[in-house]
Formats: structure tokens, C-alpha cells, sequence
């Protein structure tokens, strides 16, 4: 069996492919036989040490695949079933692990295993985003920013799903075209134009009620810039990099704004908040709203080269990687 480890913080180079031995799942685990592992922008915080970890440790969020042996205390899962997962612990990048039942859920028949793999993260965080942190109604008009990235493929359709006006920012023209192909009704590209201006005009000067950021440093100003009166700021990533202090009187006051900070861990903690999310995530799946296109596949040994292709934008939407 195999598992990727680092024993230091840095570069895609401290990333070791290692041979490893399982036991026998604790009462509470599972062992799992990946099929297929997602590969996610976080995990490079984690590998860089923007997010320290106590070391050494696996990487990796989240996975697919099948159960081969069960512990003793589990009731609601069984050898064979077909299940994915995200979160702690970390150590998805492997062939088999063991893994605690609280977070893992059932795939429903229809659904490939690659599939699911990529929207654990991806999808369950567009879950909480649309339905959780800021409850989008029909109608209304939203900013995402990385439209043409894992998380903003399934936001587009899923928010257009729900009867938004969506506007997607991206870095190139060729991503452009993938942001429109995903459910964008306006896409801009924030290297040739200034994306606070351009939704201010799409809005006829009101602003949106709410924008999605997962970039970070580079687009908080912008950001601010054309959220409405009593708009929300919702962070939830840092892809250039972490955001500096906020001047509450000078950024938040002026428009009586709201900024949060979301992570999955506050929304999906309990077993019935998972349950709830990850059938609403699966429904969007089966019914054809959401569509997955799989952009590339790595195996373990290429983990180094997935996260060089990870850091230089190089990957244009789900990627997994597939252990045997």
C-alpha cells in the first residue's frame, strides 16, 4: 500500500510517495480502498505550511472509493459499499486508509467514483456557500470570483440552477470560455478589465448582495468595491495569497457591509448537516443541473508534478488523482 507523507513544509518537492502497512480498522473506521482522491487547491496551504500542520503527515482532503473491513461499532456502513469523504483527518493521497465513519457518506448508484471524489470538497462547499452562508434567492444577481476553477464550474451551474444571475471573474480568455460553458451570464477578465466597474454596470450602479472569494489579497479591494449596501463578503480561500488586515471604518462601515470567513468544518459537522448537504450536492449530480467534466488524472507517483500544475494554473477544472 502506498500514501504520500511530507516530513517538512515547502515546496511540491517535499511531497515522498511511501510504502505503508495498514492495521485493522479502530471500532469507529472503515478501510477504504481508494478509487479515485480529489485534488484540491488547499492542499497546497497545507504542503506550504500557509496552514500548519504538525508533521509529519499525509495530505490530502478528501476520496472514493470501497469499503473492504469495517470495526467493530459500525452499523451504518458495510464491505462493499461505494462511499466518498472530506475532511479531517488528512491523508487521502494514498491507495488504502483507515477513516472514521462521521465523515463519510454513501454514493448513490449512477454516480462514478471519480466523480464523487472531486465534489466532496468542491461540491460540498458550493453546498454551504449558496444555501448556508449567504442563502441566494431566485433572481438575484451574485459575483464568483475564479469561475473557470473546480469550485467555480459547480457554483455556475448550481447557482443558475437556482435561478441566479451569475457573473464569474477570470485570469484569461481561454477560461473565459470555460466560465460561460459552466453557467455565467457575464464573465469578465479581471487582467483586461477592471471587474469592480464592470459589475457596477451590469448592476446599473447597485452592486451585488454578495460575493463568493476564493482568490483572496488580490481582488478584496474590487470586491468591496461593488458589493451593494449591506452586501456580504464571503472569503473562503487565499489563491493570491492570505488577506491583510481589514480596516473596519474605512472598508466595512461606509456600506454597513458583512465579511465571514466560512469553512466546511462550521456547516457540515454533524452527521445531519452532511446528510443534508451531500443529498442536495448528489440530486444536483443525477438530475443533470450539475455536470462534472473531469480535466485531468495523476497517478500517486505524479503527486509532485499535480501540485506544480496546481500552483502554475495549470488545471481547468476537477482533477483527481487515481491510485491504482
Amino acid at each position: 500500500m502506498k500514501a504520500v507523507e511530507i516530513n517538512k513544509t515547502g515546496g511540491p518537492e517535499v511531497l515522498e510517495v511511501k510504502d505503508i502497512s495498514l492495521e485493522k480498522p479502530g471500532p469507529d473506521q472503515v478501510t477504504i480502498e481508494q478509487k479515485a482522491i480529489g485534488l484540491n487547491y488547499i492542499d497546497t496551504y497545507h504542503r506550504s505550511g500557509l496552514y500548519p500542520l504538525k508533521l509529519p503527515i499525509g495530505l490530502g482532503l478528501e476520496g472514493a472509493g470501497i469499503i473492504t473491513d469495517v470495526g467493530e461499532n459500525v452499523k451504518d456502513f458495510n464491505v462493499g459499499d461505494k462511499i466518498s469523504y472530506a475532511g479531517i483527518p488528512l491523508g487521502s493521497y494514498c491507495s488504502h486508509r483507515n477513516y472514521p465513519t462521521k465523515n463519510l457518506v454513501k454514493v448513490p448508484d449512477g454516480i462514478d467514483l471519480e466523480v464523487a471524489a472531486t465534489l466532496m470538497t468542491k461540491g460540498l462547499t458550493t453546498f454551504y456557500l449558496l444555501h448556508k452562508t449567504y442563502p441566494v434567492k431566485s433572481g438575484e444577481t451574485v459575483l464568483f470570483h475564479a469561475a473557470a476553477g473546480g469550485v467555480g464550474q459547480i457554483f455556475g451551474q448550481w447557482a443558475k440552477s437556482l435561478g441566479c444571475n451569475v457573473i464569474g471573474t477570470v485570469g484569461s480568455d481561454e477560461k473565459m470560455n470555460i466560465a460561460k460553458e459552466n453557467g455565467y451570464d457575464h464573465v469578465i477578465n479581471y487582467n483586461k478589465e477592471d471587474f469592480a466597474k464592470k459589475v457596477l454596470q451590469i448592476t446599473n450602479g447597485k452592486g451585488v448582495p454578495v460575493v463568493y472569494d476564493g482568490v483572496g489579497k488580490d481582488t478584496l479591494d474590487g470586491s468591496i468595491e461593488c458589493l451593494a449596501i449591506r452586501g456580504m463578503m464571503v472569503s473562503f480561500g487565499n489563491a493570491s495569497g492570505p488577506l491583510s488586515e481589514i480596516n473596519v471604518p474605512k472598508v466595512i462601515q461606509p456600506k454597513g457591509l458583512y465579511l465571514v470567513r466560512p469553512s466546511m468544518q462550521q456547516y457540515l459537522s454533524t452527521r445531519e448537516e452532511l446528510d443534508e448537504a451531500s443529498k442536495t450536492m448528489f440530486e444536483k449530480i443525477s438530475s443533470g443541473k450539475v455536470k462534472i467534466k473531469i480535466f485531468k488524472k495523476y497517478k500517486l507517483e505524479d503527486i509532485i508534478q499535480a501540485h506544480q500544475d496546481l500552483e502554475g494554473r495549470k488545471i481547468l477544472g476537477p482533477a483527481v488523482i487515481v491510485p491504482n
